[in-house]
């Protein structure tokens, strides 16, 4: 189960939320059914509740945790320490079995460290220009081998530049589909120069590339 993680997120979008529009269609059809419509028949769930609740072994990721506010890392130490939810309407939800979680990080931000100190920590760097390579022969079938490798080791130099956004490996991805949508088989100087806004978005870093792969 996966949490996608942005700016703004709340709770109703991380835990649960109540389905209002069903909620009132009850109301309507009848007057008396106030005391049920706070029931499993109308909960809502989302990732944190439907992992908690889960009878089945369960992989939670939360994703780009950096993105959300400070305060849903607050919410994450309060339900993912006892893992359990209290909904004032149903009381409290324990898990039936613990899920494994997973949380990811840009690092836009440094996160809490009563955060940090719950997790074990791993730093994933950039792959070799030859696992990139297959991974974008893999995610954009069509593209020849001697195309991936040109690709992959153009973005290795890229990232080698101090650069204020390096380009990531889905990035190299959207640049190997814009190739082969172009019908480009090699990966000259001038493709290069017509495609690098595929993989650097910024004026500075567009500027600064051109000049240290010397092109016109």
């Amino acid at each position: 189960m996966r949490l996608q993680c942005y700016e703004g997120l709340d709770e109703a979008r991380a835990l649960y939320e109540w389905n209002y529009k069903k909620q009132l269609l009850r109301i309507q059809a009848d007057d008396d059914a106030w005391g049920d419509i706070f029931s499993e028949e109308f909960l809502l769930e989302r990732p944190l509740l439907k992992a908690i609740r889960s009878d089945a072994p369960t992989v939670l990721l939360i994703d780009e945790i950096d993105k959300a506010d400070v305060e849903v890392e607050g919410l994450l130490l309060e339900i993912l320490s006892d893992y359990q939810v209290t909904i004032p309407e149903l009381g409290t939800i324990a898990a039936v079995r613990k899920p494994y979680v997973v949380l990811t990080s840009n690092a836009t931000r440094e996160l809490s460290e009563a955060l940090k100190r719950r997790c074990l920590y791993l730093h994933l760097g950039y792959p070799t220009p030859e696992r990139e390579r297959d991974i974008v022969l893999t995610r954009v079938p069509g593209l020849s081998g001697n195309l991936a490798e040109q690709l992959a080791r153009t973005v290795a130099t890229l990232r080698s530049l101090e650069l204020k956004k390096s380009p990531s490996i889905a990035e190299t991805i959207d640049w190997g589909q814009t190739l082969l949508a172009l019908g480009r088989e090699e990966l000259n100087e001038d493709t290069i120069g017509e495609t690098l806004g595929v993989v650097l978005k910024h004026h500075s870093d567009h500027g600064r590339a051109v000049k240290e792969l010397g092109l016109s």
